[in-house]
């Protein structure tokens, strides 16, 4: 059975700035969670925030949850890896992913294409940049270092870092959804973040995951609900699943719709879209499964929850990303620590 870390997950700012992101931060330090993680959508970045917290803790790890490929270059990616390792002390690791074709496309103006070739590529540069062994090329299509494409000026040289890194293996982990993404991940990365992962269905990622190293971390972000009715401890979970099942992707490509199809509940899935594309937001949440969203969260009494840690424990997870106030963490690290 192993034993299980705690992350605080923060996620990414909505119309300002959360007031106590850089408290709670140092109160998971304080009560023995090992990382904080910060992510980005389409308002702040990953970085900033996460060195804020970096500056004001001492021990906690900080992760990026998830940096965006398609917000920047592999190499301003690792130039910023590198920065907040150095000012940590050694703490950082970073969290990467594809997004989705409508953020990547519609905010970046950059095209969706061949993600898991993109994926691998980046991991592949960074990887050069933080081992300094050499000037860095890459003769890639995605991202060709030197660059001799369209408007080139034909000047380029391979360069390697000026600053020296103070470490060449800072984690990578991988935000992936489908089979192929996640058995690259276990190829290419130091771990993976699940968004979505039921201790109960393991089957469903084990064959994906067999190329994993020793030390492979596997941190999903996982809602826990205290309430002593499950009904009402469910609901903001089913409130998340509607949403992000019903909208977040197009009818055409919704990664989240996908996965829910792939751990059985294929049919609820079909639905939960029909009716959110409808206009039906309530129905749609009504439609998630209550057996899916109590699979993937930790909903209902202490009691309950302290059953069903048991049985994440005995599952290959890691790390579990959480969120909520000072009380909250105090509990579930009573709770889990």
């Amino acid at each position: 059975m192993s034993t299980l870390k705690l992350g605080l997950q923060l996620g990414y700012w909505f119309a300002s700035p959360p007031p106590d992101f850089v408290e709670l931060a140092q109160e998971a330090e304080q009560l023995g969670f090992d990382s904080v993680w910060t992510a980005e959508s389409w308002g702040n970045d990953c970085f900033t925030p996460l060195a804020w917290i970096g500056a004001q803790t001492s021990r906690i790890r900080l992760g990026t949850s998830i940096a965006q490929l398609s917000a920047r270059t592999p190499a301003s990616c690792a130039m910023a890896t590198l920065a907040l390792d150095h000012m940590s002390g050694g703490r950082m690791m970073l969290g990467l992913g594809v997004s989705g074709p409508q953020v990547v496309e519609g905010w970046y103006g950059q095209p969706y294409g061949k993600p898991l070739a993109r994926t691998r590529e980046y991991v592949s540069i960074i990887r050069k940049i933080l081992a300094r062994e050499e000037p860095v090329t890459n003769d890639g299509e995605h991202y060709p270092l030197p660059y001799h494409g369209p408007n080139a000026w034909g000047q380029g040289k391979p360069l390697k870092p000026i600053t020296h890194p103070l470490r060449a293996d800072v984690p990578i982990l991988i935000g992936a959804e489908g089979p192929k993404n996640v058995t690259q991940t276990a190829e290419i990365a130091d771990g993976w973040l699940p968004l979505y992962y039921s201790p109960y269905r393991q089957e469903v990622y084990a064959s994906q995951l067999t190329a994993a190293g020793p030390g492979f971390e596997i941190a999903p972000t996982v809602m826990v609900n205290i309430h002593d009715d499950l009904q009402q401890a469910l609901y903001p979970v089913k409130a998340m699943l509607g949403f992000y099942i019903g909208g977040m992707g197009s009818k055409k490509n919704n990664f989240h719709k996908d996965l829910m199809a792939r751990m059985g509940f294929a049919d609820e899935a079909e639905q939960i879209q029909e009716l959110f594309f409808a206009g039906e937001r309530d129905k749609a949440i009504a439609a998630v499964p209550d057996q899916f969203a109590d699979e993937i969260s930790l909903s209902g009494p202490v009691g309950r929850i302290r059953e069903k840690l048991e049985d994440w424990r005995r599952s290959p997870v890691t790390t579990l990303l959480v969120n909520g106030d000072k009380a909250f963490l105090r509990q579930l690290a009573e709770l889990v620590l």
